[in-house]
């Protein structure tokens, strides 16, 4: 398929950059993929499009601050985007992004201040950089005190304080922190709307998708099918797989929040039409014509244009109910992206 067939236009002035005042306060457009019947509403209705012993899955991945800037000891200014540690000729090093990566050297130390630095282990064959720090504590310290949360690169300023907790769901759980980027679809929810769905019976069931820089590439191929999806790390513990196969046994409803949780899902093994638990990369690429094997309904935010993930929604929904709810939501001034309004998809 071409990839001009899941373009829309969409005015600067509708990309958001702060999130909503509460979390619960975005609109929601719903669309009945079977109907193609599209109802507006605020986010806080969700609870209606829930039933007792339905299965909402969210991603409890954590955002880290993954953006650093350091300087040559000449002065020069150089990005650091941390992508993920990895191990180079037995060395512990990160691998990662910098800007402007063609002045930079191997061998070469950048300096946060007096007492921080690290070392430019290697330059990597796919553009990206190996750098390494004195040890995991050193790593961990510089991380924390000059790094910064990885808006991406469409919010047009400065990331603040307040992105630290805003940029984050209110269920990421500390101990994997390691995304460079949130599973947006899950910020719209309060502690008082998953109380409320908890209320109602609905199980509240966590699995990690680690969402890497692979999430902001551009897809450059006319051809979608040519866009090569980089790897993410995913883990469904069995509890979670239990718990949704039991759901599904009993006519209840599997209910993703956002296109991670669809990804790792469907990158899961699957043994006689059940869910197995899985812990490993999520490497599948979903567009047109894929046959989802678990999930009734999704929730998630609205996707840029010609982006691997406005290909997946399609896939999900069908491109024409995607685009014909995309355009209305443009006409009717919702806001767009990691910090805008919401859609479910039924």
């Amino acid at each position: 398929m071409k990839l001009s067939l899941f373009d829309y236009d969409l005015p600067e002035e509708q990309i958001a950059y702060y999130p909503a005042r509460r979390r619960d306060e975005s609109r929601l457009l719903v669309l009945d993929r079977s109907t193609g019947d599209i109802t507006k509403a605020k986010f806080s209705s969700i609870t209606d499009y829930l039933n007792k012993g339905d299965i909402l899955v969210v991603n409890n991945t954590k955002v880290f601050k993954a953006r650093l800037y350091a300087r040559r000891p000449s002065g020069g200014k150089v990005e650091i985007f941390l992508l993920e540690e990895t191990k180079i000729d037995g060395i512990n090093c990160w691998q990662v992004l910098t800007h402007p990566s063609r002045r930079i050297k191997e061998g070469e130390s950048l300096v946060f201040d007096e007492k921080s630095r690290v070392e430019i282990y290697r330059k990597l064959p796919d553009g990206k950089t190996a750098i390494r720090f004195k040890n995991k504590v050193e790593a961990a310290r510089i991380i924390s005190k000059f790094g910064h949360i990885p808006l991406p690169i469409y919010i047009h300023r400065p990331d603040e304080k307040s992105d630290e907790t805003r940029y984050q769901t209110i269920y990421a759980n500390a101990r994997k922190a390691k995304a460079v980027a949130a599973p947006t679809a899950g910020l719209h929810f309060s502690k008082r709307i998953l109380d409320k769905i908890a209320k109602k019976g609905v199980k509240i069931v966590p699995l990690t998708l680690h969402v890497g820089y692979g999430t902001f590439r551009t897809v450059h191929s006319e051809e979608i099918e040519e866009h090569v999806i980089e790897p993410e790390y995913a883990e469904i513990s069995k509890s979670a797989a239990a718990a949704i196969n039991k759901a599904r046994e009993n006519g209840a409803k599997v209910f993703a929040v956002g296109t991670t949780v669809v990804r790792a899902m469907e990158s899961a093994p699957y043994k006689d039409g059940k869910l197995m638990a899985f812990n490993g990369p999520a490497d599948i690429y979903i567009k047109p014509g894929h046959q989802f094997r678990m999930i009734d309904h999704l929730i998630t935010n609205f996707h840029l244009p010609k982006s691997s993930l406005i290909i997946l929604v399609s896939a999900f929904a069908g491109r024409e109910n995607i685009l014909r709810a995309y355009n209305i939501a443009v006409e009717d001034k919702y806001r767009f992206y990691s910090y805008g309004d919401c859609m479910l998809i039924l």
